[in-house]
C-alpha cells in the first residue's frame, strides 16, 4: 500500500458513505412524498438511473483530463447534487428530489471507477490485492452512513433534510482528500497509437461475459434486498434506529472482507470466490424467508454484504484480464453501464415489489439472478477447460 492507495481507500469510504445514507433514507423520504405508496424508491432508481446515464460521459471525461480531474468533477456534482436533494426535502417536492437524486448518479458513476484506479496505482503482483484493500476503505461507510443518517435526520424541522445537508460537507471533505492523490498521467497522444479492439469484440470474450455478469447480478441482488430492507422493517414495526443497525453490519459486511478478499482469490482462484459469494447469498434468502425478527434481518442483510464483497472484488478481478491498457476506458465504462442498468430495474422493482407481494416473495425473486450467475461461472470454469 502506498500513499495514494491508502488516500484512494479513504474516498472509496467517504464515497460509501453517501451511498448508504442514500439506501437509508431516499425510499423512506420518498415514501413520504410519492404520490403513490409503489413510487416510495423512484428516488432509489433515480440514484443509480443517473449512473448509468453518467457512465460514457465518465469515461470520455476520464480519457480527456486524467483520473483525478474526472474525480473531483464527479465530487463537485456530488455536492451540488446533496443541496437540490436538501431543497426538495424543504419544499415536499417529489420529483425535485428524483431529479437531485439522477444529477447524484455522475457521482456514482465516476466512484465505481475507484477500484479500477486502485489497479493501476499498484505493481502488478499486487493488483488484486490492492482492489480488495481499496473496497475495504467501504467500510468507514459502514460506520458513518448509518450513523450520519441516523444523527442528522431530526437535525431540522423536516425529517432527514439534515442529512442532505451532511453530504454536501461529506463531498467536500472527499475533494480536500483527492486533491493529495498523484495518478498516473495520461499516456501522450500520438498518431498511429493503437487504438485496441473494438468495443464489441471487447465483450463477446466469455472472460469479460461473466466479469460483467458476477458485477451486475450481484450488485442487482444486494441492491434489491438492501433498498428494500428500511421499508420492510417499517412494515413490520421497526424504529429506524433499527433499520440503520441492520444496514450497518450489511455494509460492514461488503467491505470488511475486502482486508483478505485480495488473498483468498490468489490463493483459491478467483472463480471459486465468485462462487462463494453466490453461495453466501443463497444463505442470507434462506435466512431472510425464515422469519422477520431484527436478528433474522441483521444476519441475512450481513451475509448479503459477504456474498457481494466476494462477487464484486472476484468480477472486478477477472475483469482485468479482458482488456488492454489502452481498451481499459471503453471496457469499464461498458462493465459500470450494466451495472448501473441492472441497479436502476432492481431499485424499481425493490420498491414495487415489497410494497405489493412482501418481503418474502422480494426474497424468492432474488434466486433467479443468483442462480444465473452460478451458471456462468460454471460455463467460464468449462470454457477453460477445453481451453488449453
Amino acid at each position: 500500500m502506498n500513499k495514494n492507495l491508502w488516500l484512494l481507500a479513504a474516498a472509496q469510504g467517504l464515497f460509501l458513505t453517501n451511498n448508504v445514507v442514500f439506501i437509508a433514507i431516499n425510499g423512506l423520504v420518498g415514501l413520504s412524498l410519492a404520490p403513490l405508496g409503489w413510487m416510495a424508491t423512484l428516488p432509489v432508481m433515480g440514484y443509480v438511473v443517473g449512473g448509468a446515464l453518467s457512465t460514457p460521459l465518465v469515461a470520455r471525461t476520464q480519457s480527456a483530463f486524467g483520473q483525478q480531474a474526472s474525480f473531483q468533477i464527479g465530487l463537485a456534482v456530488a455536492f451540488g447534487s446533496a443541496l437540490l436533494c436538501y431543497w426538495a426535502a424543504m419544499a415536499g417536492n417529489f420529483w425535485l428530489l428524483v431529479t437531485a437524486t439522477v444529477i447524484a448518479g455522475y457521482y456514482s458513476a465516476n466512484g465505481q471507477l475507484y477500484r479500477f484506479a486502485a489497479a493501476e496505482l499498484a505493481v502488478p503482483e499486487f493488483r488484486e490485492k490492492a482492489v480488495s484493500l481499496v473496497l475495504a476503505g467501504g467500510l468507514a461507510g459502514a460506520v458513518l452512513g448509518p450513523n450520519l443518517a441516523s444523527r442528522t435526520r431530526n437535525l431540522l424541522e423536516v425529517p432527514f433534510a439534515g442529512a442532505y445537508l451532511s453530504l454536501a460537507v461529506v463531498a467536500l471533505v472527499s475533494m480536500a482528500l483527492m486533491a493529495f492523490m498523484r495518478f498516473p498521467p495520461l499516456p501522450p497522444k500520438q498518431a498511429g497509437a493503437p487504438m485496441g479492439r473494438p468495443l464489441s469484440v471487447i465483450m463477446r470474450q466469455p472472460v469479460f461475459i461473466v466479469a460483467t455478469a458476477g458485477a451486475a447480478l450481484g450488485y442487482g441482488v444486494m441492491n434489491l434486498l438492501m433498498a428494500a430492507t428500511p421499508l420492510a422493517m417499517q412494515v413490520c414495526g421497526f424504529e429506524f434506529d433499527d433499520a440503520a443497525l441492520v444496514l450497518e453490519w450489511h455494509v460492514i459486511g461488503m467491505f470488511a472482507p475486502g482486508f483478505f478478499t485480495g488473498h483468498l482469490i490468489k490463493r483459491f482462484g478467483v472463480l471459486t470466490i465468485m462462487g462463494v459469494g453466490v453461495a453466501l447469498n443463497v444463505l442470507c434468502v434462506a435466512i431472510a424467508l425464515s422469519g422477520v425478527n431484527l436478528h433474522q434481518f441483521l444476519i441475512a442483510l450481513f451475509l448479503l454484504g459477504v456474498g457481494w464483497n466476494f462477487l464484486f472484488t472476484g468480477s472486478t478481478t477477472l475483469s482485468l484480464q479482458a482488456y488492454a491498457p489502452e481498451e481499459k476506458d471503453r471496457a469499464q465504462g461498458a462493465i459500470n453501464f450494466f451495472v448501473f442498468a441492472t441497479m436502476a430495474v432492481t431499485s424499481f422493482a425493490s420498491g414495487a415489489l415489497v410494497t405489493t407481494q412482501g418481503w418474502a416473495w422480494l426474497n424468492i425473486g432474488s434466486l433467479l439472478p443468483l442462480a444465473i450467475t452460478g451458471a456462468a461461472l460454471v460455463w467460464l470454469a468449462a470454457v477453460r477447460v477445453k481451453t488449453p
